[in-house]
Parts: structure tokens; sequence; C-alpha cells
């Protein structure tokens, strides 16, 4: 396929700003593949579909507060460094983008905070492919350094998100499930889950086993090649215990219980975990996994996703998972009936 088959319009979509205060109120459309049948229920709703002996894999990344504002050294300039990922804790090296870019030169110190010594970094690199290398200047464990940075720092909201990030937004833009602190985007699917919803689900006997792989900024990053078989992913770092491969194993060889992945990021973790037996592998590493149609489902059975932007990897992964012509008409109907889209949207089941 081409990237030109996953364009359309979103100048008159419903795109939200703020989450819905009560999470599992969103509304949920239910494709059914096999019949080629949608539903529109609450999400809710979605206890409905899950059955005694499936496993609901989620992913249990936290987002951090990325975006830092501060000044430039000598000039005070005003800066803006977004922390893309951590490279060597020991050493409190991280992958940055800093705006402008323009003047910010390997050596200078850059300052964050109402006093000039609360925080301060140093440029230690600017030739790595995403912008520039830097050094906390901090002296303290790691531990003292992320509660540094999670009060001086802002949620990165994605791009389309025209608003300024507020404090409230470090618990909305998170899942409940959220313990692995790593990533700069939700896995937005699992922020319609509820305390109460889960065990409700529970209740009925299916088990939710925990992935980790945490979302860079490249999930964000446009696809710029025609020809998706040239597009590269940004690698992403992931985790798989022996307990949850275990689990899905057993679901997959019972042949009447479901793997349910919540988001296309749980998705690309399982999937990177196959082996040549069609099995889960515990396991930890980098992914770079992209997924679009045609494409053999080897673990997902069904999935629980948000309406993604056009054009985007996301989008691409549920047209290779509910088929590209079912999933642009429940696109088509979603916009007919007022469905909020994108990261604080609507939700989607495929089954």
């Amino acid at each position: 396929m081409k990237l030109t088959d996953f364009k359309f319009e979103i100048d008159d979509l419903n795109v939200p700003e703020e989450p819905l205060e009560k999470r599992d109120s969103a509304k949920l459309m239910v494709l059914n593949r096999a019949e080629k049948t949608i539903e529109h229920k609450t999400f809710s709703d979605i206890h409905e579909y899950v059955n005694e002996g499936d496993v609901v894999i989620y992913n249990n990344t936290k987002v951090f507060p990325a975006r830092l504002k501060g000044k430039k050294e000598k000039t005070e300039a005003d800066i803006e460094v977004f922390l893309l990922r951590e490279l060597m804790p020991e050493n409190m090296l991280w992958d940055v983008l800093v705006e402008p870019a323009r003047k910010i030169r390997i050596g200078n110190k850059l300052y964050f905070g109402e006093e000039d010594d609360e925080l301060m970094a140093e440029v230690v690199d600017n030739t790595t492919s995403r912008g520039r290398t830097i050094r906390f200047l901090y002296e303290g464990p790691n531990q003292e350094l992320y509660d540094k940075l999670d009060e001086l720092g802002m949620m990165p909201l994605p791009p389309y998100i025209e608003r300024e990030p507020v404090e409230a937004d470090k618990e909305r833009y998170q899942t409940i499930f959220a313990t692995e602190r790593g990533a700069v985007a939700a896995p937005t699917a699992g922020m319609h889950f509820t305390p109460e919803l889960v065990k409700k689900i529970e209740d009925k006997g299916a088990e939710f086993l925990p992935t980790t792989l945490h979302i860079g900024w490249g999930t964000f990053r446009n696809v710029e090649v025609e020809d998706l078989t040239k597009h590269r992913m940004d690698s992403e770092n992931y985790f798989i215990s022996k307990d949850t491969s275990d689990k899905i194993n057993k679901a997959l060889k019972s042949k009447k219980n479901k793997v349910i992945a919540i988001g296309t990021s749980a998705v690309r973790t399982i999937e990177t975990s196959v082996m040549a037996s069609g099995m889960s592998k515990p396991g930890t590493g980098w992914t770079d996994k992209f997924i679009y149609p045609p494409y053999e489902f080897k673990i997902t059975e069904a999935l629980i996703t948000n309406f993604h932007r056009p054009e985007s990897t996301l989008l691409m992964l549920g047209a290779a998972f509910a088929g590209y012509d079912f999933l642009m008409e429940a696109y088509e109907e979603a916009k007919e009936k007022d469905y909020r889209m994108f990261s604080f949207g609507d939700a989607m089941l495929i089954i």
C-alpha cells in the first residue's frame, strides 16, 4: 500500500484538547472482522466482549514531563529542551531537541528553574540524528534528578494539541497502568480504563498482563515516503516478562481464549516477541517494528485502539488488523456520528 492510501481531511473532525472527566464514558465503536458489522457502544461496555480465560495486554509505560523551559548562559535567551530519552543514567546524559537549535553549540550551558543554579545542563554533542546530547550538572542520585525534572517539566502533549500543558496533565495524560517511567507519548487506548472497569473484567475471569514499550516522539513523526516499505520507525525500548509470555502462549494454545491488546504499542511489543513457532518469547531490547497492510498477526487476536491521524503509522497498523477497506468505512461512520478523534478521543474495539 502507499502513503496516499491513508490520507483524509481532518478540518471538520472533532479533535478534543482535553480528556473526558469520566474516562470510561467515551464512545466505543466495535468492529467485527468476520461479520463486517459495526456497533456503537460506550467504553464501559467493553467487558461484554471479554471472556473467562482471555488475556488483556497493556503497556505500563509512564509519560514523564519531557518539556523544559530555560535560558541559555550569558545571553539569557529563552530556550526549550525536549527530553527524548535517557542515554546513560550513570552520566545523566540525555538525547534532546532544543528550540531554537541554531544558536546552541557544544559547551553551552543551559539553566532551568526560577534560580539560575536550580538545574543546569551542558551541551556535549550536536551530531545526533535527533538533535543534541546534554549532560545534567546535578549533584545527587538519579532519582533526585527525576524528581526535579518532574517538578520543572511540562507534559509533552501531542503536537496537534495547540494549548500549553497544565499541571493537571501530569495525571490526565497517563493511563492507570503507568508504572515504568520512560515515554514521551501516552499509550492512549489505555486511557479509557478505570480501576472499576478493570475489576469488572477481572471478575469475569480474564487477566491483565503488563508489557513495556517506551513510546518515543517518533510516533508523531510523519511518514515521508510514498512506498511504505522504505519507511523506518524510530527504535523504542521494550520489555516482556516470562510470566506475560507464558500466559499469552497458554491463551494461544487454548484456541478458545483471546489475546486482547490495549493499543498499538502493546501490539508492537507482543508481535516483536514472536518466535519461529508463532509463540511469544520473553525479552528486552529495542524494536523498530513497522506494521502495515498486509501483515499476518501471530499473537494479537483483538485490538483496542483510538482513532488515529491520517498518514500515521498507528492508522496503518489498525488497517493491517481490521482490513483497510473495513477500517476506512469505520472512520467515515465515526466522522458522521461525531466521534472524538486522536489522543483524547473515543475508542475502537476490533474483534
